[in-house]
Formats: C-alpha cells, structure tokens, sequence
C-alpha cells in the first residue's frame, strides 16, 4: 500500500531533520533551506506493509500559497511546529486551513508535531494547549526531538493511523 505524506510547517521548525532522522536515522546539525525531497520508507504498521513516500517541503510561511501538488493524491499531513515558537504553531493552524480550502473538504488525516522538546528551557507552546487543538482538528498530536530521536517513528506511526482512520 502506498500512502504519500507531505510535512508541512514554517522554515527551520525541523521538518527536514524529522524526516531524515526517521528514514535515514540521522541528526543533521547543520541547517540547509530545503527545496523539496521525497524520502521512500517501507513502514509496518498493524501488521500490513506499507511503502510511504514522505515529501519533505520547504518551509511555508502564513503568505506561502500551498502548492497545489501539496493536496492531491496526499494521503496524509504532518503539520510540524518548534515548541520554542509560538508563531510556528500558529503557521501550522493557516496551513491546516489552507489545506481544508483545497480538498474542499472539513477533516483531512493530520498529524501536529511539536519538534525540538528537547528545548524545554525556550518552549513557548505548551502540549496542553495543543491537545486542545487537536481534539478541535480531531486529530494526533505528539512532540518530538529529531535531535535526540525520541517519538519520531511514534509520529509517523500515529501519521499511518489517522490516514487509515
């Protein structure tokens, strides 16, 4: 089964660093803006094989005019924010909806990820308060470090999950 994913959320929130972490198990320091990649995992997921093809974007702002090909034939989204900025999440929330404009549709299978916990001491969003706006988007919701690989095959387990609701 094919499931495309795309990872979506403002410029050096880690989207790149997430989805490199989990395909390749890797950390990457250094911050080079992305263009665009597509990564392929085959993932087992409740005991089915699944062959993701995870589109790692460049990073949107709330101007940013989502790209068409960024919600046809998505099976899945990956909405990622820093938990040391606020503005991140609020990004994420514009793009939600700009996503929701164009498959002209009122649910979508979403994944929030709260990336850089591991930056407690600079966090500006709490996970309660994005437990709140995932109950409201009815979707997954997990914060995760790609530096120190921690939950990030959860979210990409949970990302399977909700496209499979």
């Amino acid at each position: 089964k094919l499931r495309r994913i795309v990872v979506l959320g403002s410029p050096s929130v880690g989207k790149s660093s997430l989805t490199v972490q989990y395909v390749e198990d890797q950390f990457i320091d250094l911050y080079y803006p992305t263009i665009e990649n597509t990564f392929t995992k085959i993932i087992n997921f409740h005991n089915q094989e699944y062959k993701a093809e995870i589109i790692d974007t460049a990073g949107q702002d709330e101007h940013s005019i989502l790209n068409k090909k960024h919600s046809i034939g998505i099976h899945g989204y990956m909405l990622v924010y820093s938990i040391t900025s606020r503005a991140s999440l609020e990004v994420c929330q514009v793009i939600r909806d700009k996503i929701l404009n164009y498959t002209q549709t009122d649910w979508v299978p979403i994944v929030l990820i709260g990336n850089k916990s591991d930056l407690h001491l600079q966090r500006e969003v709490t996970f309660e308060e994005t437990q709140k706006i995932a109950k409201e988007w009815n979707c997954a919701n997990i914060e995760a470090s790609a530096k120190h690989n921690a939950n990030i095959a959860k979210a990409f387990e949970l990302m399977l999950g909700e496209i499979e609701k």
